[in-house]
C-alpha cells in the first residue's frame, strides 16, 4: 500500500458519490477525458494491479481485489481486463494514466489498492479500512498481548530487538514516537526487483529470525499469520495516536475527468 497523502479535493459534476455508482459511470463512461463527450458503452472493464501482492492481488487472480474486480465487470455486464503492474514509481502515470501511442484507449479505467486520500487519482468510498500492526513470532523474544504490553516492556529488552519497517510509512512515525528507531530494520518502498512482495518482511525474514518483529500494513500481517503454522506469528494492531495516523481506507481509483 503506498503512503497517505493529504486529502483530494472534490471532483467536477462526473463524480456521482456512491461507491458503486461512481464506478459505474467513470467506467461505463470510459473514464471521461472530457464532460460533454458522448456515452460510449466500453467494450471492458479494464483494472490494473499488482501481479504479487497477496492477499491483494496477483496474476493468478487470487486476491481479494481481483475478487471484487470480478463482480464488478460482472455486475456492469463487461469482460473484464487485468493489466498487471507492480505498484512501484510512476504507478499512476504508467497505469491509469497511460495511453498508447495511436491508441484511443487506456491501460485501465481502475486502479485497485489505494488510500481513499490518494491525490494523483480520482477515489471512491472506501471498499475497506485496516491499522498497520506490530507482528512478532511468539516464544523467540517476546510473548505480549496488546501495545501496551510491548512498550511498557523493559527497555533492555527492546533495545535487542531488531524490528523491521518499510521507509516513509506511518509504521516509522510509530517508531519514532515511542523511541525505537534505534531497534528498526529499514526496508525500501518501492523495490526494483520485480519478485519482491511486501510480505517477504514476515514470509521470509520474520520467520526465519533476521527480525524479531515488523510494522506492516494489516491485512499484509493478518494475511500471513493465518498462512503460516510455525512458529506462531501474533499481530497486534497499532491504534492511532495523537500526531500519529495509524489506520486508512483503501480505495478504488479512477482518471479524473479532464486529466489525461
Amino acid at each position: 500500500m503506498r503512503s497517505p497523502v493529504p486529502r483530494s479535493k472534490s471532483l467536477s459534476s462526473c463524480w456521482l458519490g456512491g461507491a458503486l455508482c461512481a464506478l459505474a459511470a467513470l467506467v461505463i463512461a470510459g473514464a471521461a477525458t472530457g464532460q460533454d463527450e458522448p456515452f460510449q458503452k466500453p467494450r471492458a472493464l479494464k483494472v490494473c494491479d499488482d501481479p504479487n501482492n497477496l492477499p491483494f492481488s496477483n496474476d493468478k487472480d487470487e486476491g481479494f481485489e481481483n475478487k471484487i474486480a470480478a463482480i464488478l465487470a460482472r455486475n456492469l455486464d463487461l469482460p473484464l481486463e487485468v493489466f498487471h503492474y507492480p505498484q512501484r514509481m510512476n504507478i499512476v502515470r504508467n497505469t491509469i494514466r497511460y495511453k498508447l501511442p495511436n491508441e484511443s484507449e487506456y491501460r485501465c479505467d481502475l486502479l485497485t489498492g489505494v488510500p481513499s486520500d490518494f491525490t494523483a487519482v480520482a477515489t471512491t468510498r472506501p471498499y475497506y479500512r485496516s491499522t498497520y500492526v506490530l507482528v512478532y513470532a511468539k516464544g523467540r523474544k517476546l510473548d505480549v498481548a496488546g501495545e501496551d504490553q510491548f512498550l511498557a516492556l523493559d527497555r533492555s529488552l527492546l533495545s535487542r530487538l531488531k524490528i523491521g519497517v518499510y521507509e516513509r510509512t506511518p509504521g516509522v512515525d510509530w517508531m519514532k514516537r515511542h523511541d525505537l528507531l534505534g531497534q528498526a530494520a529499514p526496508y525500501r518502498l518501492l523495490n526494483a526487483d520485480p519478485d519482491y512482495y511486501p510480505g517477504k518482511i514476515i514470509n521470509d525474514d520474520l520467520v526465519n529470525g533476521k527480525i524479531d518483529a515488523a510494522v506492516v500494513w494489516g491485512p499484509i500481517g493478518g494475511y500471513f499469520a493465518r498462512r503460516l503454522a510455525s512458529p506462531e506469528l501474533v499481530v497486534l494492531p497499532l491504534p492511532a495516536e495523537t500526531g500519529v495516523r495509524m489506520d486508512f481506507g483503501v480505495s478504488m481509483g479512477v482518471r479524473q475527468c479532464g486529466k489525461a
